[in-house]
């Protein structure tokens, strides 16, 4: 009798974590971890991109030090281009793996890109919603050669994530690397934000130690620039979802500098968020699934995930009036992200004439402002746009967005009347109305 338990219990102690359905995490146990090879996830990867190549994109984007692939799951509905707005989609990335034994950040990593796998394929609103309207660049696990022999480091022996190029071995820290970007792994990462996601509206790295979420910056306790935006997410995840501490790196954890984070928002401009799991790892021979052992943590991913568009400063003009060598600018915020610098510019033949002072507009805010046009000359070709930063941190993209001539009203000074934007239209039909009376005066 004894001896049949104690069999049972070996067996148990030496099988991976059973799951069921297509969840299923293809793990093994590695000193009481239960993690998954890079050989298991090169074949789980392609099986996703065969089975699914209407939303599964994958791409070889570079290679270990010990040659190893890194493997980018992109997912989208690529029958669609953009929305079916016309509108561009917006783009989240997320890495895993950058230390070799927190598999729990792998794992959610995985999970990240599964959950929207399964959820196309199940008509799932929210899946298809998402699909639609964003791309989701996932790369699982960036240091494959730590991973499978269960050590933080890469094989060079190097914290990968202290190896990017801001304020890179400014902080103490153990094994940064000869150099920023010394290591192949860093170094493709980096090629892949800058080439492939260098207008992301999300970036999110996954790891594993405490359960926390950490924002900019590890260097410096001081607030990010759009700490509007990190608090409003924090705020709204623990009232409605989670109860996760969400905190600056620096006070929330220690201080840390090269980090893909701090990377990511101060020389990317992304709004960015390193996602620690707990580091109670799966015990082997545990029931529970991945989907329900990082339940809350997809719940979190799930809201970053799905309210992308609101993680940048969007403008939204209400009226444009221009009069007496003013305009009248009435103009929403829609975005969580403040924009400090936004001007109004006149275009002509793609060439910018005229350019406005700047003026800022805070997060879902309104702002009314008055710019001089003393030295605006209008031209029948011409149109304006709105030029602004995406978010505060000098870093953000910019982006122009013309203003529709529905919304622009031109005053007359001298009779107070409202003129229409100027075009070519309505300069045909004054020519036409001036010959009419010419024709009307001689009869």
């Amino acid at each position: 009798m004894m001896r049949g338990l104690a069999v049972f219990l070996v067996v148990m102690i030496m099988t991976p974590a059973i799951v069921t359905g297509e969840q299923e995490w293809p793990g093994e146990p590695v000193d009481n971890h239960v993690h998954m090879t890079w050989a298991a996830m090169t074949l789980e990867v392609n099986e996703w991109a065969d089975e699914n190549p209407d939303i599964v994109d994958l791409v070889d984007v570079g290679k270990s030090e010990l040659g190893k692939t890194l493997w980018v799951v992109r997912l989208s509905d690529w029958s669609m281009e953009t929305k079916s707005d016309g509108g561009p989609k917006e783009i989240i990335y997320i890495d895993g793996g950058h230390h070799g034994n927190e598999y729990l950040g792998t794992a959610l990593a995985w999970l990240s890109a599964k959950w929207y796998i399964n959820g196309w394929n199940d008509g799932d609103e929210e899946a298809v919603r998402v699909l639609q309207n964003s791309e989701i660049h996932v790369l699982i696990m960036l240091n494959p050669d730590g991973n499978d022999i269960d050590t933080r480091w890469n094989i060079n022996q190097v914290d990968l994530n202290r190896n990017y190029d801001h304020y890179w071995n400014t902080c103490p820290t153990t094994q940064p690397g000869s150099s920023a970007f010394s290591e192949s792994e860093t170094h493709a990462n980096s090629i892949y934000m800058n080439t492939e996601v260098p207008d992301a509206d999300l970036y999110v790295t996954m790891h594993t130690g405490v359960w926390i979420m950490l924002y900019p910056w590890g260097k410096w306790p001081e607030q990010p620039s759009d700490w509007e935006l990190f608090h409003f997410i924090r705020d709204d995840v623990h009232a409605n979802i989670s109860d996760i501490p969400i905190q600056n790196a620096n006070q929330g954890l220690y201080p840390n500098c090269g980090t893909s984070r701090d990377y990511g928002y101060g020389v990317m401009g992304f709004p960015t968020f390193t996602f620690e799991t707990d580091d109670e790892q799966f015990v082997p021979g545990s029931f529970e699934s991945l989907e329900d052992r990082l339940g809350e943590e997809m719940d979190v991913m799930r809201y970053l995930i799905d309210n992308v568009w609101y993680w940048r400063a969007r403008l939204s003009i209400n009226s444009f009036v221009v009069e007496d060598n003013k305009i009248a600018l009435d103009v929403d915020n829609l975005g969580r992200a403040s924009t400090s610098n936004a001007t109004v510019r006149y275009i002509v033949d793609g060439d910018v004439q005229w350019t406005s002072e700047a003026f800022g507009v805070n997060a879902t805010n309104n702002t009314q402002v008055s710019l001089d046009t003393s030295n605006l000359t209008i031209s029948d070709t011409g149109y304006f746009e709105l030029y602004y930063q995406k978010r505060v941190i000098d870093a953000s993209i910019w982006v122009n967005e013309s203003i529709h001539e529905d919304l622009v009203e031109i005053l007359d000074s001298d009779d107070s009347g409202f003129l229409p934007f100027a075009s070519p239209m309505l300069a045909v039909l004054a020519i036409g109305l001036a010959g009419i009376r010419k024709s009307e005066d001689l009869i």
